[in-house]
């Protein structure tokens, strides 16, 4: 239960940890790989909007930890969560390190800030981005309140979100345009954040239920959730090779297949472990690993693609 106790302000590190930091860093690397399609097809970058762009992701991230927390608590389901090192929220409400209204309030002025940054571009560009922000803000604020109640709009929601819209979007701060590339390349990220969320809901698939969610492992099964992070994991790579097959992408950018070894054996561990939480744990590690460093290495591939 909330602890009616704590002080409205409970000092900076308790703020920083709400914002579920270890997860942020999942925000520059999907930028990355924006920017270095713009970069690759422009010879160029505006330092100030990349700083915006990167901002104003990071403040869409920190919008969506902070009210899924805020939600999970007014739901009940932080209270019967099994938190892990990567799934169960913050659990600083639960603690009453910090208010509901606090938090809601800081969820919510910091998705007014990702606005407003969208305001700047709108008025730098035009009005071609604000389709992207519309969605953007749309997915953040009602992620966990409603597209969670559809199982497939809770796979890709988050694949969304910081594949195409956050690629998409950074590639236009930097040219004002939209192109192929960036669309290709953001499927990559895409697939591997919608991965990301489907395996840390394994461990939560009872605690969901308390707030009727319906995402994979809950409608379809575990079996069958394991089995779509296989071939989500598998349309990521597939994705990667297919750009530059095509050459969407500079042969350089399969820099991203050096995780293969890596998503195969967390592939394999998942199909194996997918109903016991505790041996799991180990291979949701190794997803954020591949989830981090495959669209990291291909943004630098993309890079030094310019350079060759």
């Amino acid at each position: 239960m909330e602890n009616s106790t704590a002080p409205p302000m409970s000092g900076l590190k308790t703020w920083f940890l709400e914002t579920r930091p270890h997860f942020l860093l999942l925000t520059p690397v999907c930028v990355l790989v924006g920017i270095a399609a713009a970069v690759y097809q422009t010879d160029a970058i505006n330092v100030l909007h990349f700083v915006l762009a990167l901002v104003g992701a990071l403040l869409a991230h920190v919008s969506v930890n902070v009210l899924n927390d805020y939600f999970d608590y007014r739901s009940g389901v932080d209270l019967k969560t099994n938190r892990t090192p990567f799934s169960g929220g913050s659990g600083i409400l639960p603690s009453g390190l910090l208010k509901p209204q606090q938090v809601h309030l800081f969820g919510v002025v910091s998705l007014l800030t990702v606005a407003a940054i969208g305001g700047y571009f709108i008025h730098e560009y035009g009005w071609r981005i604000l389709p992207l922000g519309a969605v953007g803000v749309l997915v953040v604020y009602f992620y966990t309140t409603h597209l969670t109640k559809n199982p497939w709009l809770c796979a890709i929601a988050p694949g969304l979100g910081f594949g195409p819209l956050m690629v998409l979007g950074a590639y236009f701060t930097q040219t004002g345009e939209y192109a192929l590339e960036p669309g290709v390349a953001s499927l990559v990220p895409g697939f591997l954040v919608s991965n990301l969320l489907l395996l840390n809901q394994f461990p939560d698939v009872e605690a969901d239920l308390i707030a009727s969610r319906r995402h994979i492992p809950i409608a379809l099964g575990k079996r069958t959730g394991a089995e779509v992070y296989v071939g989500l994991l598998i349309a990521a790579y597939l994705s990667l090779v297919s750009a530059v097959a095509f050459e969407a992408l500079p042969l350089t950018a399969l820099l991203g297949l050096l995780t293969l070894p890596l998503g195969l054996k967390a592939a394999r561990g998942v199909l194996k472990h997918y109903d016991d939480t505790g041996k799991l744990i180990p291979f949701m590690g190794l997803n954020i690993q591949v989830t981090l460093l495959t669209p990291l290495l291909m943004g630098a591939g993309i890079f030094l693609g310019m350079l060759l």
